[in-house]
Order: C-alpha cells, then sequence, then structure tokens
C-alpha cells in the first residue's frame, strides 16, 4: 500500500501543476476586463508576485505548491481502496488529508484573505465543493453497482 501511494503521489505532483496552469487561464479569463482584445494573463495572484518581489519566482512557488497538493489528493486516493474500512472512515480521512494540504496551500499561495474570516469562507468553499463531489460520486457508483448486480442476476438466472 505505501508504494501504490506514494507511486500516486509522483502522479499527482505534475497533474497538480497542470490543473493548477488550467486554473490560472480559467482564472484570468473570468477576470478579464475591456473585452477580447486587452485580456490580460495572470500566472498568480499579483499580491504573491508582489511578495516574492518577481512575478517568475511567484509562479515557481505556486507551481511548486500545485504539485504539491496534486501529489496529495492522488497519495490520498489509496483510502477509497481500504475495502475494510466504512466509507465514513474513508470519507474523513481522504477529507482530513486533502483539507490539511489545501488550507496552508491556498494560505501560502494567496488564494485566500488571510485573515480568520478569508479563512473561514475559503475552507467553507472547500467543504462544499467536497460534498458536492462526493455526493455526485457516490450516486454515479451506487448506479454503476445497481447496473452489475442486476446484470449479474440476470446472468445467474439464464
Amino acid at each position: 500500500m505505501l508504494k501504490k501511494t506514494f507511486c500516486r503521489g509522483a502522479l499527482g505532483f505534475p497533474l497538480g501543476i497542470c490543473i493548477g496552469y488550467v486554473f490560472t487561464i480559467v482564472i484570468s479569463v473570468v477576470h478579464a476586463t475591456g473585452g477580447y482584445t486587452s485580456w490580460d494573463y495572470s500566472p498568480c495572484v499579483p499580491a504573491l508576485a508582489t511578495e516574492f518581489g518577481s512575478e517568475l519566482a511567484a509562479v515557481i512557488f505556486q507551481a511548486v505548491l500545485c504539485g504539491v497538493l496534486g501529489a496529495a489528493f492522488a497519495a490520498g486516493s489509496v483510502v477509497w481502496e481500504m475495502e475494510r474500512w466504512s466509507i465514513a472512515k474513508q470519507t474523513g480521512i481522504y477529507f482530513l488529508i486533502t483539507a490539511v494540504s489545501m488550507l496552508p496551500i491556498a494560505y501560502f499561495a494567496g488564494w485566500m484573505e488571510r485573515s480568520l474570516g478569508g479563512f473561514l469562507f475559503y475552507f467553507g468553499v472547500f467543504v462544499a465543493i467536497f460534498v458536492i463531489i462526493w455526493i455526485s460520486l457516490y450516486l454515479v457508483w451506487r448506479n454503476k453497482i445497481k447496473l452489475m448486480n442486476q446484470n449479474v442476476k440476470g446472468k445467474a438466472s439464464n
């Protein structure tokens, strides 16, 4: 299990960087002003570039943080394969792994306002997104399992 966790984390690191890069593009498009011809790409939060003294240093820092975040999410996914654990235990542990990874990274990357209110807001958004994704995946897998059981029953009666 340790080898699987490490391998997933190693694969999650570059995936996290890719996802982080896609987010910078989406955020830049959403916050674009002045129409199509004056779109500006913002590779990181401007305050982070100011904090680091250069945009390049801030982007490198952010890329590493995105990689660590991707590695944590990917490595943590092995909890879903712990067959002896209840779905509640799997969910709780995965939530802890991702929250303990996401929240400090969001703080240091400047993705959240650096205040108690900013932390609580970001945490609330994180919980809401986690719950929506969890419920969606639960319903998808419940339906797939129901279909598999129907197929097994159908083959057994033939």
